[in-house]
């Protein structure tokens, strides 16, 4: 539990530092600044939904959402789940990351986006604005997607012999 606090809490303490930055230099929904033109810009935009402002205006149910599956990654770690490397890491960038964009949708009814990337794709272009704590979500992500992968790997027979199939 150590570790998760070791990373919940900067994760959670970076994300606001930067965003209480951003509301105190930017104008909301301005014009993007750019930082490295054609590519990253720097905006204060607010997003009332989830993903890629998906189910907009749902602040409330976001926030009991939020802290039940915060509650119940807790307690399914202090069970001893998610005991490898990357679950243990990606649970504590998980709960970091949750505190901070419950905390935005408390205190200014939407979370607050400011990183911006033009991709030049057509999907992606740009890309939707993000923060710290989505950045920090999407990379808990990754790893339990690896870490099902390596449980995958080193269940019993699932190792591969070299011997043909009779």
């Amino acid at each position: 539990m150590k570790l998760l606090f070791a990373l919940a809490l900067p994760v959670y303490a970076l994300d606001q530092i930067t965003k209480w930055w951003v509301i105190g230099r930017m104008p909301f929904n301005g014009d993007p600044e750019p930082v490295i033109p054609g590519f990253f810009y720097l905006c204060h935009w607010g997003n009332t939904g989830a993903a890629f402002s998906m189910f907009h205006d749902s602040n409330t149910g976001f926030i009991v959402l939020s802290l039940v599956v915060l509650a119940a990654l807790l307690v399914v770690r202090w069970r001893g789940g998610m005991a490898d490397w990357h679950s243990r890491h990606g649970v504590g960038l998980l709960c970091g990351g949750i505190l901070g964009n419950v905390t935005d949708r408390i205190l200014h009814k939407h979370v607050v986006d400011f990183l911006l990337f033009d991709l030049h794709v057509p999907f992606a272009n740009p890309w939707p604005a993000f923060n710290v704590a989505d950045a920090c979500i999407c990379a808990a992500a990754g790893l339990f997607i690896l870490s099902s992968f390596r449980a995958e790997a080193q269940k019993p027979g699932a190792a591969q012999t070299g011997e043909p199939a009779a």
